[in-house]
């Protein structure tokens, strides 16, 4: 299959491109810089330059294609406009997507999240659906991501073998720079590695190369319409995460009482405290989807969350 890919030198597209290209598929990976197309170039994907917002790109590419994986967001929301602004512009890509592939049973597989979507109890691939009242309390910008995931999942009324690959808030492994190693950065730069009140709230995690298989597996055989968790972790309580941490870095373990928070972890404040265990039971037994990498704490002991100053 011949498959154009957004965010595909990103942290996640570069480990979803030499999965699909072992497993005897054509990449074409969007590249917005020099070294962006050298990466995909020297891992043996054809480039095509261009940003998400070059719609006209965008369209060519999936017209060339037998499917699309839709990777790429403007994570560097402080510059461009915010989250809303990111979500805007996510949604124009989906819509021109969506454009191309009408009536091609082509799959077209977006990624999307799972972290709040139903806090306080261990939610499923049912929760956050469009119509369900699940998701109600999520506004602004996220809320607009939601919706971009619901109209990727409604393209099956239009003839796209649509799919949301829902991902946990730490997709980890060495070499990320995401939510865990900014979380290490905090306990480095306060010298306490801590948590919000009792640390019982629990975050859903996946390793890097188990949420790559699932994007493979999404483009080949998830149906129409399917929403997915890449989650291996259901739920791992952020208390024991301070504590590897604490250890590593030989730092004490604390709580943060809720008031002290936002100084304390500043914007990772809004998500440190949240409760979110996520399923993926539905996902694993629809595409046979078995993790095999290493567990949060497992992975987070193996140190190379340490070995260099984190954001």
């Amino acid at each position: 299959m011949r498959v154009f890919i957004t965010g595909a030198s990103g942290w996640i597209g570069s480990a979803v491109v030499p999965e699909l290209l072992g497993a005897g598929h054509q990449v074409i990976g969007l590249a917005r810089s020099d070294a962006s197309a050298d990466a995909l170039a020297r891992a043996g994907a054809e480039v095509r330059r261009g940003t998400i917002d070059d719609i006209d790109t965008l369209r060519d590419a999936a017209a060339e294609s037998d499917g699309v994986i839709h990777l790429a967001f403007k994570h560097d929301i402080a510059f461009s406009g915010g989250f809303e602004a990111a979500a805007d512009a996510d949604r124009l890509a989906i819509d021109a997507f969506g454009e191309v592939l009408a009536g091609s049973d082509r799959p077209f597989v977006i990624a999307s999240g799972v972290l709040g979507l139903s806090p306080g109890r261990l939610a499923t691939e049912q929760d956050g659906l469009a119509g369900s009242p699940v998701g109600d309390h999520v506004t602004g910008g996220p809320a607009k991501r939601l919706a971009n995931a619901h109209a990727t999942a409604a393209l099956a009324e239009r003839g796209v073998r649509s799919s949301v690959v829902r991902l946990p808030p730490t997709v980890h492994g060495d070499g990320d720079h995401g939510f865990l190693a900014t979380i290490v950065g905090t306990a480095r730069a306060k010298g306490v590695s801590g948590y919000v009140g009792d640390g019982a709230n629990r975050w859903p995690a996946v390793h890097r190369s188990d949420a790559a298989t699932l994007f493979r597996l999404a483009l080949e055989s998830a149906p129409a319409g399917s929403t997915l968790h890449a989650v291996a972790d259901e739920g791992v309580p952020i208390r024991e995460v301070a504590e590897v941490i604490g250890r590593h870095l030989d730092l004490p373990v604390a709580s943060i009482a809720p008031d002290d928070a936002d100084a304390h972890f500043t914007w990772m404040s809004t998500f440190i405290g949240l409760d979110s265990p996520v399923s993926s039971a539905r996902t694993r037994e629809l595409l046979d989807w078995q993790p095999t990498g290493p567990g949060l704490l497992e992975d987070l002991d193996k140190g190379h969350y340490f070995t260099t100053p984190t954001a």
